[in-house]
């Protein structure tokens, strides 16, 4: 792994926020609208923007800690609870990684269908065909190295925070007072809206709202090809703040442009009918247009991040060796040619069942949240040790948020989640043999628990207590 750290800050900065702004920004105006009122949408960015930033703050306070620790976000797992608590959490970014990336492809397709109606809907013959192609595309493009995939993200999140910001401006333009504030706290009665307490409001906003920073810890991943670890501290905090920047005005302004029932019903993409509105047909063709722009920005990151993660565990000897072989470009392709398989399969599965992206999608964010929650309990433990207790502070705040994210994704995420370690297992095994380690009893007893609870899974399933669908 010598001579890798060419990525610099802003590469980093600019793979945070291509890796996050995915398509959720582009409905987020309409989603908002049907969950809350302005008052208690911006007490939700207040808490998920704390919660992001406690995520983030862990993150980098463990790398200035453990900056040897090249597997970052994965290994503070296995400094808590061995190379098994590393193993599953770096599965489960893995896993939440090309699971996301479903749902851009689904997402990407059905864009495409505004301009081409032979990809409308985006889960046809054509869109499927054209969605393993650009995974082919997107993987043989990383396989150049991520130094190249770097430089291509920057120029691509450059060219979607455009339509962004030409939005922005011509919904500050159109922003009336008087309509953001009427009924501001959603109390009022209204025939169309349902009066729910802020509480309520605010707990259905938080449900929207998580989802949107998922990828917000992309420096942390690649912290070992950064020029300097102080880069990749300073791009977290830049990425994160870009981020809330950017969706507090793109989610806050509409509530001004149009009423909260007008915005609830508005057509998806949400902001291109606002646009749309404001300017005429051109404006919902340019979202439309950086709807696909994000999507395949984003897609071209999430193929880079779950062979990095692959590589990263196999340096810590949870995976086997082939898993970090590396080609002449320091890119990892047995990772990434197996993620690309994967994702092909899942794909091709989209033809016969709506399931499959579903189950995809709740997968995705279980394994995310449980990724994020190891950090807590990381950086809980290592304040301890060294009786620093504004750290400790963080970490308990980012744990409570990390559980309530989960509260709301519901347990049967978690229990679905299960299901996906037990392949995980042999490999693991695999490699611990491979390297001359033994199971611990503990490990064995870790995987008999986690098996009995698939075994419970696949009951609930197939009784459709858990309904996939």
């Amino acid at each position: 792994m010598e001579n890798t750290k060419t990525i610099g800050r802003f590469e980093l900065t600019a793979l945070i926020v291509g890796a996050t702004i995915g398509s959720g920004i582009f409905g987020i105006s309409s989603d908002l609208a049907n969950a809350a009122a302005p008052g208690p949408v911006i007490l939700g960015w207040l808490i998920v923007g704390l919660g992001v930033w406690c995520l983030i703050a862990s993150l980098n306070h463990l790398l200035v800690r453990h900056p040897k620790q090249d597997a970052g976000i994965f290994a503070y797992a296995g400094l808590v609870f061995g190379p098994l608590g590393e193993f599953i959490s770096g599965w489960a970014y893995w896993l939440a990684s090309w699971l996301g990336n479903l749902a851009f492809a689904t997402i990407a397709m059905s864009a495409l269908g505004t301009f081409w109606p032979v990809f409308k809907g985006g889960q046809n013959l054509p869109s499927i065909l054209l969605a393993i192609l650009l995974t082919i595309i997107f993987t043989v493009i990383v396989s150049y190295g991520v130094e190249t995939t770097a430089l291509l993200n920057l120029l691509g999140t450059i060219a979607k925070l455009i339509p962004l910001l030409i939005f922005v401006v011509f919904a500050i333009l159109a922003f009336h007072w008087p309509t953001f504030i009427h009924n501001f706290w959603g109390l009022a009665q209204s025939n169309d809206n349902p009066t729910l307490s802020i509480y309520h409001q605010v707990k259905n906003s938080l449900m929207v709202m998580m989802w949107l920073f998922m990828g917000v810890e992309s420096a942390s991943v690649m912290a070992h090809r950064a020029k300097r670890h102080h880069d990749a501290v300073a791009a977290s905090f830049g990425g994160w703040l870009i981020l809330l920047v950017v969706y507090l005005l793109v989610s806050l302004l509409p509530y001004g442009v149009m009423t909260r029932s007008q915005l609830a019903g508005a057509a998806q993409p949400a902001m291109g009918t606002i646009l749309s509105q404001l300017v005429g047909p051109w404006g919902a063709a340019l979202i439309s247009t950086g709807l696909i722009i994000s999507v395949l920005v984003a897609w071209l990151s999430w193929t880079m991040l779950p062979a990095e993660a692959f590589l990263m565990m196999e340096k810590d000897q949870v995976l086997p060796r082939a898993f970090g072989r590396l080609n002449s470009h320091r890119a990892p392709t047995f990772g990434l040619w197996v993620t690309a398989i994967v994702q092909c399969l899942f794909l091709f599965s989209l033809l016969f069942t709506t399931y499959a992206y579903r189950f995809a999608y709740t997968l995705g964010t279980a394994a995310g949240l449980i990724v994020y929650f190891f950090v807590g309990l990381d950086q809980i433990k290592d304040s301890l040790q060294e009786h620093d207790y504004g750290q400790l502070m963080i970490g308990i705040l980012l744990t409570i948020f990390e559980l309530l994210s989960l509260a709301l994704a519901g347990w049967r995420q978690v229990m679905v989640l299960s299901l996906s370690l037990l392949p995980g297992f042999l490999i693991y095994w695999q490699a611990r043999r491979l390297h001359k380690q033994r199971l611990t009893k503990g490990e064995w007893l870790t995987m008999a628990l986690i098996s009995i609870l698939a075994v419970v899974s696949l009951i609930l399933i197939l009784n459709k207590t858990i309904p996939i669908e």
